[in-house]
């Protein structure tokens, strides 16, 4: 499967992680503790924090997984950070950002460092200078305003990514958002459904409300898929417990799809 496109076979590597003739292993729980992959930079954020990505040098790629766009959705990091942490170095196939906004995670913000919502700075045709506005978590009026940014692509989280997606160029991109819970996919592509299967959240053609200036108009607009995968509000060992193994398999191309 690229891009939405289901086959009737196996992806290619996709049951099986080799090394040579000998299959590996997920990670034992006990090395789980720290992070083994190479990190690679691709950027600095506003305030100067790395921006990294662990993963092939180079595309294209099939999958790009990243998480906490907004920074106050930290769980997503630490669901994709377990997942990471269960594959062995030699098993790691598809690239992953842990983390696309620090300085927010940092803050415990939902913007940048700037004020800036990143998922409304992007150089898409229906960026807009407005103020954008968001609702608190648990809440359901959007009253909380944001900026989109000073121009599109204003941002240096935002021309970095812009960046790196270009250097991996992905087939699809799977980024991970809460607590909306749902797989968000305008195609309803086999793997969203895989996706949805897996985990046990509804797929959905768009989270209810405008985006203007958001990675994944900005993505759309490129030829990239994207699935925007909205973490449900459940304790995080919980969450951790249904996705990181889901995500597990994409980070390795361990899965396969239905043809539909």
């Amino acid at each position: 499967m690229h891009n939405g496109v289901a086959d009737s076979g196996r992806r290619p590597g996709a049951a099986s992680v080799m090394n040579g003739n000998k299959r590996e292993k997920v990670v034992p729980r006990q090395a789980r503790g720290v992070l083994r992959h190479e990190a690679r930079q691709y950027g600095k954020s506003a305030q100067g924090a790395a921006l990294e990505y662990y993963g092939p040098q180079s595309g294209p790629v099939d999958i790009l997984l990243m998480a906490a766009m907004h920074g106050d959705e930290v769980e997503s990091t630490v669901v994709l950070s377990e997942a990471l942490r269960r594959v062995p170095v030699s098993a790691l196939r598809n690239p992953v950002i842990l983390c696309v906004n620090p300085d927010g995670v940092l803050r415990g913000t939902r913007c940048n460092a700037r004020g800036v919502d990143l998922n409304r700075n992007w150089p898409a045709g229906n960026w807009s200078p407005d103020p954008v506005c968001y609702r608190a978590h648990g809440q359901t009026i959007q009253d909380i305003e944001l900026s989109p940014g000073a121009s599109a692509a204003s941002e240096a989280e935002t021309r970095s990514l812009k960046s790196l997606v270009q250097k991996l160029q992905p087939r699809t991109i799977v980024s991970l958002h809460a607590p909306l819970g749902c797989i968000d996919d305008p195609e309803n592509t086999p793997l969203a459904r895989w996706i949805s299967e897996q985990v046990q959240l509804p797929v959905v053609p768009d989270v209810g409300y405008p985006t203007p200036g958001s990675f994944g108009s900005w993505s759309a607009e490129n030829g990239i898929h994207i699935i925007t995968w909205e973490l449900p509000p459940e304790p995080i060992v919980e969450q951790i417990a249904s996705h990181s193994p889901v995500l597990y398999k994409l980070i390795t191309s361990e899965y396969e799809l239905k043809e539909y």
